[in-house]
């Protein structure tokens, strides 16, 4: 087969589910994966055959497709903050919106020279640890996630990326205390109430774990309340506590913070005019 055909075969076998400008970015995703090929060098070789190596995969990731499969988890990575990351079904898939954060703590602490403590935790796919790690050369980070699956993954993505990030497999509910002082609380827990999921994109609740997306409607600030009063006795003086919230409870974090001792509580909006994530300060 072509790389003509197997394109044309995407195109039809895919249409009732995509649209054709996703059908065309998946085709070039998985010809860059497989054969690192940018979408000019892909067009060159229109009528070059596919080695036979590769259409069983290219086969296989269109049934998983079918299935509305995020193509991430099919190609096993994805990008995020300009880096390379691994994902599969312990972690979610980064979001955009996660780099904006990961952007605001960028900006707010990389002019300082003093050496910088951070903790992110609910690593997940440890993209906000890997990516601050990467980006503030003088802090020591450190991620906890209740996951042993997302930890392996986590710590895979820092080894990927030449980073040093140390992990701990810990559930954040059961803490009675952080075990150390910090310049910066990093954390985008599960935050997305039950009664929103008939909102939520249909490959997102097929696939990425249940456990990292969802709180009871009763108790949707379950986490945020919890690591807010962690943070409290673990904060340095003049450090942040940082989270990213769920668009709809943006006053209600404000309210939790200051009724448990932050002050100077900030919410950004995200690209998409939505109230996004936050920061607090002691």
């Amino acid at each position: 087969m072509t790389f003509a055909a197997q394109r044309l075969a995407f195109a039809k076998i895919l249409s009732n589910h995509y649209s054709q400008e996703e059908i065309g970015s998946f085709y070039h995703l998985l010809t860059e994966h497989y054969f690192g090929y940018s979408k000019f060098e892909t067009h060159q070789r229109n009528e070059e055959q596919i080695p036979i190596e590769h259409i069983q995969h290219f086969s296989e990731a269109l049934k998983r497709l079918e299935q509305n499969e995020p193509i991430q988890y099919i190609l096993g990575e994805t990008e995020f903050y300009g880096l390379t990351f691994f994902v599969n079904e312990h972690t979610l898939i980064p979001r955009p919106e996660t780099e904006e954060l990961v952007d605001w703590i960028i900006n707010d602490f990389n002019t300082l020279d003093k050496p910088l403590a951070v903790i992110d935790i609910g690593t997940g796919s440890g993209c906000i640890a890997v990516a601050l790690a990467k980006e503030l050369k003088n802090a020591k980070v450190s991620a906890i996630d209740i996951s042993v699956g997302a930890v392996d993954t986590a710590k895979n993505n820092a080894k990927k990326n030449n980073v040093e990030v140390l992990f701990k497999i810990q559930d954040v509910l059961g803490l009675k205390n952080l075990s150390g002082t910090y310049d910066v609380i990093v954390s985008n827990p599960p935050y997305v109430r039950h009664l929103e999921k008939e909102m939520m994109q249909k490959n997102v609740l097929a696939f990425e774990p249940e456990s990292a997306l969802f709180v009871a409607n009763d108790s949707p600030l379950v986490f945020y309340r919890k690591i807010a009063q962690l943070a409290i006795s673990s904060l340095k003086e003049g450090g942040c506590l940082y989270f990213e919230i769920n668009e709809y409870l943006g006053p209600e974090m404000i309210e939790l913070l200051v009724h448990i001792g932050f002050k100077d509580c900030l919410i950004k909006k995200d690209i998409y005019g939505k109230d996004r994530m936050i920061r607090a300060t002691l």
